[in-house]
């Protein structure tokens, strides 16, 4: 028991001498990191302030960098400033030599340079306008000339050959006794019932047949000429052949109209359009027939109207009826195109074909391009050479009046009308009419002959401007 009692005593005082160590040991350790907890903080709290004191140096030298660049700049801005003055001074001083030496003043001089780039910018225009216009006429022109060409060579029309008289051959000078009639009877009788004048002369074995008006003149040489056939000549025989030859020519009418549709290929005309259109095979212009010209007109516009992708169909309609009022204008009161429209509306036609018979003289403006291609068709088959035939007297009247026209115009010292009056030549005065000006005076005098005659075809004009510089050695 003893020794157990040593034996515990031993191990407790082990325990105790343990705890001892443990506890002191404890405290040190304890100590020892708190010391080291310290001298951190203290590294730390040192390493901040380094910091701060390298910021604020930092600082310091940046804001004395902004001072003097700050302070530059403002001697920079007093030396424009001064530089400015010095230029103003200079400038006042130039603009006061420059009067002096100009002997302008500073708004005067400014209304001079104003007109002189104002001459300078006009002259340029007319040179830029002058230069686009013969570009677009080169080219206008070539096109132009192709799509007419091509329709012209697929044409071929027959001259000129008619007149207001129709003769009639006789089989003897006897018969001239016959038709005359016992103290003029018959002649008389079928005077009036043709409404024509039948001229017997000394001319052997012909009488003539005269009348303006052109269908009433076919029925008088159709009747005449059955009359003379049948060989009984008196007032009642007249009357019942007249009346045939009457019933004869309106069928021949209606059958030309007929066959003129049918020929341009044109469909769904009025009937009274038709019968229109046939008359016109009795009546000419300039001693061309007004039938084949119509279709003539017709051709042609319908083949530029294909070239140029347009409605052939209106392009045909509207050259065929152009002139479909003339046959009425003996008949009745106003101008061929104020008939023709009349009648084409009266028939229910498109108001394009419409346009093309009011427009094929310039007398209301184009609405479509079909209309033009009618009137230049219209200008080529009246034009072209034998197609019509003039009186000397209207062709050299005509010719002067061109003249005249173009003389009017100021600065014209010449004026020439040469080719048969297709072209007319007109020389200015160079003193009065610069380049420019002659390029509009050109224009000019070509609309005033649009306006003011009447013509066929087309007439060109040339206005010549020439400056000679003469010296002579002494």
């Amino acid at each position: 028991m003893a020794e157990v009692s040593s034996i515990i005593a031993a191990v407790l005082s082990g325990v105790l001498v343990a705890a001892l160590v443990f506890y002191v040991w404890g405290r040190r350790v304890e100590r020892q990191a708190t010391e080291q907890s310290q001298r951190l903080v203290l590294a730390a709290k040192e390493e901040l302030m380094a910091v701060r004191e390298n910021l604020h140096k930092s600082l310091d030298q940046k804001l004395a960098s902004v001072d003097a660049r700050d302070r530059d700049l403002h001697k920079f801005e007093r030396q424009l400033e001064e530089r400015s003055r010095s230029l103003d001074k200079r400038e006042g001083g130039i603009g006061a030599r420059l009067e002096q030496v100009a002997g302008l003043s500073a708004q005067e001089a400014k209304q001079e340079l104003i007109n002189r780039l104002e001459n300078e910018a006009r002259d340029e225009a007319a040179a830029l306008v002058r230069s686009i216009t013969e570009q677009a006429k080169k080219n206008a022109d070539r096109e132009a000339k192709k799509i007419i060409a091509m329709a012209i060579q697929r044409i071929a029309a027959e001259q000129t050959a008619e007149s207001s008289v129709s003769a009639v051959i006789l089989p003897s000078d006897e018969m001239k006794g016959r038709i005359i009639g016992r103290e003029g009877r018959n002649i008389r009788a079928f005077e009036a019932a043709t409404g024509v004048d039948v001229i017997i002369d000394d001319t052997p074995d012909t009488v003539v047949v005269s009348c303006f008006e052109p269908v009433r003149r076919e029925v008088g040489r159709l009747a005449l000429e059955r009359l003379i056939a049948d060989g009984r000549i008196h007032p009642g025989r007249i009357e019942e052949i007249v009346k045939k030859a009457k019933a004869d020519v309106d069928t021949s009418i209606v059958e030309a109209g007929e066959q003129a549709v049918y020929d341009t290929g044109i469909r769904g005309m009025h009937a009274e359009l038709v019968k229109l259109v046939g008359r016109m095979k009795y009546r000419t212009s300039y001693g061309q027939n007004i039938l084949e010209h119509s279709k003539e007109v017709a051709y042609l516009a319908g083949m530029m109207a294909a070239e140029l992708k347009l409605d052939v169909n209106l392009a045909k309609r509207g050259a065929l009826l152009h002139d479909v009022g003339k046959v009425l204008t003996h008949e009745h009161d106003g101008t061929h195109v104020q008939l023709g429209v009349e009648q084409a509306t009266k028939y229910g036609e498109h108001p394009i074909v419409i346009n093309c018979i009011a427009a094929h003289h310039d007398d209301v403006p184009h609405d479509s391009s079909i209309s033009v291609i009618v009137q230049a068709a219209d200008a080529i088959s009246g034009s072209r050479p034998g197609a019509r035939r003039e009186a000397f007297e209207t062709y050299v009247k005509r010719l002067g009046d061109l003249e005249k026209l173009a003389s009017e115009f100021k600065g014209v010292e010449k004026v020439f009308a040469i080719q048969a009056g297709r072209e007319v030549r007109v020389v200015v005065t160079p003193e009065a009419v610069d380049d420019a000006a002659a390029t509009k005076l050109t224009d000019e005098i070509a609309r005033k002959i649009e306006r003011e005659l009447q013509y066929p075809g087309q007439i060109k004009v040339v206005v010549i401007r020439e400056t000679r510089a003469v010296g002579v050695a002494r």
